[in-house]
């Protein structure tokens, strides 16, 4: 779907200078993407100041992850989106280029809204089932690309792209383009993701013992008593509605991996931080994750239960990720929130951190 001029008048998060100071930060997921002809590489930041200008003039990109984690501009870029449930989002990326550059024609198994900044980008798109992979290329890149449509956004314009449609973007110009990412997650990333969740839940007492048991035949078969005692002990597993949600709560309000919360560096006492924050709000960090689904709520991959107007309180800040003083809430919710709070989780409004 493409809108024309979805955001009038449209204005970067942030400029240029500062898109490629973040890709200079060892904190950010930079990478940089160069083609010449039928070659590409791939490198991965943080990169130098010097290392741009050693560049040449067309066909390179260079993409930065997260830029909602570093940004307050991008953080409310990406709270625009809230008609999509917090749960699916992934992030806020920015690609900078140069004329010529992109990353080549790819799908990507995730929704995504792509939004035109500063110049300009073509689009070309098709709905191709063919999505072979080029061999020998450290991106994947499709094999055989045929696109049937293309658009040329400018400053303001909107695409998104549901999953698995190929799609092949080029700078027309020097151009910042803005893709906010919904997380789909595969029916084998969830089973995955509940097998790991189960492992560290399940207990079957028991060990096989093959008492009693003749001389085997066959020294190197396995004893069909064995494989049917594996059977009947895994048939034991069990799992139960409530396992599943906080499983999917969990899965999805952990951070990525490279994520990691900077604790205050003098922290206040329970007292004082209640008093504060209760005056001024507080506001959830812009790299944690709060979710919730009935009474159990979700920060970073912990669970917890919550009821009454602790809960409410809860809902209203896991909805807009912050609370505007006064914030009036029971001992139960400054408990939590200051547990939070001293995890790097949480924080006063206009009091966090800059990285």
């Amino acid at each position: 779907m493409l809108i024309r001029g979805a955001y009038p008048a449209f204005t970067d998060p942030i400029g240029v200078r500062d898109v490629l100071a973040l890709a200079a930060n060892p904190e950010v997921n930079a990478r940089l993407v160069c083609q010449a002809g039928r070659r590409w590489t791939l490198d991965h930041g943080p990169f130098t100041a010097a290392s741009f200008k050693q560049l040449p003039r067309r066909d390179w990109t260079v993409l930065v992850q997260d830029t909602n984690h570093f940004s307050d501009r991008a953080a409310a870029m990406l709270e625009g989106f809230d008609f999509i449930p917090h749960a699916r989002v992934d992030d806020l990326m920015v690609s900078y280029a140069v004329p010529g550059g992109g990353v080549g024609p790819h799908v990507d198994s995730y929704d995504v809204f792509l939004v035109q900044g500063h110049g300009q980008r073509r689009w070309r798109i098709s709905s191709q089932a063919d999505l072979a992979f080029r061999e020998g290329l450290p991106l994947r890149i499709l094999a055989r690309f045929k696109p049937d449509r293309e658009w040329v956004l400018e400053a303001g314009d909107m695409l998104y792209l549901p999953p698995g449609i190929a799609h092949h973007g080029i700078a027309e110009s020097e151009c910042l383009t803005w893709s906010v990412g919904f997380r789909a997650p595969t029916n084998q990333d969830w089973a995955e993701g509940f097998l790991d969740f189960l492992r560290d839940r399940v207990t079957l007492a028991g060990q096989y013992r093959d008492a009693g048991a003749g001389l085997p035949r066959h020294a190197g078969e396995i004893p069909p008593g064995m494989i049917e005692h594996a059977r009947r002990t895994l048939s034991r597993i069990r799992w139960t509605a409530t396992d599943v949600r906080d499983f999917a709560g969990r899965y999805l309000s952990e951070p990525k991996a490279h994520v990691v919360l900077e604790p205050p560096q003098r922290s206040l006492t329970r007292a004082r931080f209640a008093a504060l924050a209760a005056r001024e709000g507080v506001a959830v960090d812009r790299r944690a994750r709060l979710l919730f689904s009935g009474s159990m709520f979700f920060m970073n991959g912990d669970a917890i239960s919550a009821k009454g107007t602790t809960a409410s309180t809860l809902r209203v800040l896991a909805d807009h990720r912050r609370l505007a003083g006064p914030v009036r809430a029971g001992v139960a919710f400054w408990d939590l929130a200051h547990a939070w709070y001293l995890q790097g989780a949480l924080h006063i409004s206009g009091k966090e951190p800059r990285p």
